[in-house]
């Protein structure tokens, strides 16, 4: 474990003495899925690790979970949020573990909530994997009309300006029930998954990585706290990673400046150069990747909201609004 400097000791010690409810443990609110309850398990282990804090994962069932078709007919990824915050707002928990690419730029985060730390950002490839019992292992053996699952909007936009002649189709469910499909071989001939996902879950199995623009937050997990609870937002902030709430920063920026939808296939992804440059692309497509806008700029690191301000004044002036405004909620 790194030092800490005197202001994080400050915290921990503070952290000795919080009590809370759950009988003195911290509540950590997450979804229910396989994934998310690893990726809570492994917050918690490095809260635990900072500071002499019981930490009890609690998970939530959301209406995005429950639901089984497209989540543009629950108005969008915001689906997979609204019962964990409303358990954070009331007290239910103390703190909460979101994937950043799932909250939405285009709604407003509840006044009360802050997320505290940005964890150190993980992979952000997206790979396609095939059938464990075929030969094809890479997107150039696919054949014409092959059936290509995902449920992301970006993912098929680009698949379609790569590939136009593929099925790209709508696929949902947890990892492991996507890979189970996909390894019957009677519904896809590939998927499409985070490389991020597959690690965390400890999945190792042969795939191709994609040449093509990650989400927005993209592996970025976000801890979120009430603002006024001073002393755990401190004990999370241990959590936070300055490079990645740079980059993350300038993504959701450039993000809330383009005011999409759910259905809106936007991509974008910042980082930190060699020579200390933040630089920040943007794209925008239409449904089918047949039209898309770009664009890349650089500024000072810490100047990220200004940079994705940009990025998405310049996207709009290159007609992204167009392309937002033709693909329905």
């Amino acid at each position: 474990m790194r030092d800490l400097v005197p202001a994080e000791s400050a915290a921990v010690e503070r952290a000795f003495s919080w009590s809370g409810g759950g009988g003195g443990a911290l509540r950590l609110g997450t979804r229910t899925s396989p994934l998310a309850m690893t990726q809570a398990r492994g917050v918690a282990a490095r809260l635990q690790g900072l500071a002499d804090v019981r930490i009890e994962v609690v998970g939530i069932q959301t209406s995005g979970d429950r639901h089984r078709g497209n989540l543009g007919e629950l108005g969008g990824k915001g689906a997979f949020m609204r019962e964990i915050d409303r358990a954070l707002l009331t007290g239910a928990v103390d703190v909460a573990v979101h994937c950043l690419k799932d909250v939405p730029g285009d709604v407003p985060r509840p006044e009360g909530l802050v997320f505290a730390a940005y964890v150190e950002r993980d992979d952000t490839a997206d790979v396609m994997l095939f059938p464990m019992a075929g030969k094809v292992r890479c997107l150039a053996d696919l054949g014409p009309g092959a059936r290509v699952g995902t449920s992301a909007v970006r993912r098929r936009a680009q698949l379609g300006k790569i590939r136009p002649d593929l099925r790209v189709e709508y696929l949902r469910g947890n990892v492991n029930s996507r890979l189970g499909r996909l390894d019957a071989g009677e519904d896809f001939d590939a998927i499409v998954l985070a490389r991020a996902s597959l690690a965390r879950l400890g999945i190792e199995r042969p795939g191709e990585e994609l040449d093509i623009l990650p989400a927005v937050g993209a592996g970025v997990l976000a801890v979120d706290c009430r603002r006024t609870d001073s002393d755990v937002v401190e004990l999370v902030r241990l959590l936070d990673d300055r490079v990645t709430r740079q980059c993350v920063s300038a993504e959701r920026a450039m993000l809330h400046g383009l005011q999409g939808h759910c259905n809106s296939p936007i991509a974008g992804h910042a980082r930190l150069e060699r020579d200390g440059q933040l630089s920040l692309r943007g794209m925008v497509f239409t449904r089918d990747g047949s039209r898309f806008v770009h664009s890349q700029e650089w500024s000072a690191p810490g100047k990220g909201e200004d940079l994705g301000a940009y990025v998405a004044g310049d996207l709009l002036r290159k007609g992204a609004r167009d392309l937002i405004a033709g693909i329905s909620h």
